[in-house]
């Protein structure tokens, strides 16, 4: 609770939609008789101070912690390195093509076809709906006889009683909190739809529903996630609901850069389980470094990840599988920023295989990527591959 001495109540009401909070840091201000409009599903709410140490949404300044680069999840511990190592390198499709729209009610299209070198097609038709969360989170506000309002369930209630007015109010407090529906359909006829809903249950909470559906098999599907972060944890939790049922379950924990992950899946039917990884890591916005076993601790990767400036990126990963031998694969790959709408990628294998890749922003909306692999161990074979890639984005 705020020491009421140091605190000025403000006498004009502020009238603020939720869809567009503002941010908020006053030395020495209380607020008093806060509204908010009709059509944001409150019935009321009055409340008389706030500390003077008061952070909402969206600050210009906002509190260090928010600042610190937060845990990834198990399999993006060497996301930076795998990235760059596998991302925008085109010659594994002989044609790509990506058409992207967007509407004014939040309901997004992509549609992607690819023709690959042996002469096969596929493409998938998505379309995804976001009910966008509105209501404003009023974290830390201190009334005069709660300390806490968190921004948590669907629904809050609060009765605040006010010694300046001597009046009483039950504010009950509803808050749209953003679900998100994606349906897709590809050319195997295979039918998929997702529902998500984030931050609602608690904060850092997402929650999957993931269903799909073959017709000509009458195969279906089901499957339920859980993704859970806070500011030194990263949990996930993915359960397949008809084959098994199986759960496959991976945690995080990270602290001034170091990371340390596990996952382990498990089957319900066999009450045994099938397998386990673990990983550890370090990672700053500079350069990132990492270790994991995977396959139950028999095949082992180092990467590292290094953003030398501006303009240069370069990574390398090594990858050793203790049941087939000694050798080891490394992969080194390079980017190298031309200008603000281009850049070029360059790697090459322990196998002497070496891909390039360059990538153009064409005009706002309108990207264009062409990419070769080479093989320089067999130069007089047709075992090299050229690609190209479009992608339209409106």
């Amino acid at each position: 609770m705020g020491d009421p001495e140091n605190l000025e109540p403000i006498t004009a009401a502020r009238s603020i939609a939720p869809s567009r909070p503002e941010f908020n840091r006053s030395s020495s201000t209380a607020l008093h008789n806060f509204r908010f409009h009709q059509d944001q599903h409150l019935l009321s709410v009055e409340y008389s101070y706030r500390p003077n140490n008061l952070y909402t949404t969206n600050s210009p300044n906002p509190p260090l912690a928010s600042l610190t680069m937060s845990v990834p999840a198990f399999a993006d511990i060497a996301k930076s390195s795998n990235d760059l190592l596998n991302k925008d390198f085109y010659h594994l499709s002989a044609a790509a093509l990506e058409v992207k729209s967007n509407t004014p009610n939040n309901v997004a299209f992509k549609v992607t076809g690819k023709s690959t070198h042996e002469g096969a097609t596929s493409g998938l038709l998505e379309a995804k709906y976001t009910d966008k969360a509105t209501g404003i989170s009023l974290k830390k506000l201190q009334l005069t006889i709660i300390p806490r309002f968190e921004r948590s369930n669907l629904l809050n209630f609060m009765l605040n009683l006010s010694p300046l007015t001597g009046h009483a109010q039950l504010l009950i407090f509803y808050r749209r909190t953003g679900l998100t529906l994606t349906e897709s359909w590809n050319t195997a006829n295979a039918l998929e739809t997702k529902i998500e809903l984030k931050d609602a249950i608690a904060k850092g909470l997402k929650a999957e529903l993931l269903g799909s559906f073959l017709p000509e098999k009458n195969t279906k599907g089901a499957k339920f996630n859980l993704h859970f972060q806070q500011a030194n944890f990263h949990g996930r939790a993915f359960f397949d609901l008809l084959k098994g049922p199986t759960a496959n379950v991976d945690a995080v924990i990270g602290q001034d850069g170091f990371l340390a992950g596990a996952a382990a899946g498990y089957d319900v039917q066999k009450a045994a389980i099938t397998n386990y990884s673990a990983a550890i890591g370090y990672t700053n916005p500079a350069y990132t470094a990492s270790i994991t076993a995977v396959n139950n601790l028999s095949v082992f990767s180092a990467a590292y990840y290094h953003k030398v400036n501006s303009q240069v990126e370069a990574g390398a990963k090594a990858t050793w599988d203790s049941k087939s031998g000694n050798q080891v694969g490394l992969e080194v790959a390079s980017k190298y920023r031309l200008d603000p709408v281009s850049f070029a990628k360059v790697k090459i294998n322990d196998r002497g295989v070496t891909a390039v890749a360059y990538n153009v922003l064409l005009r706002p909306g309108v990207t264009l990527g062409l990419g070769a692999s080479i093989d320089t161990q067999k130069l007089d074979q047709a075992t090299h591959k050229i690609g190209a890639s479009f992608t339209f984005d409106s």
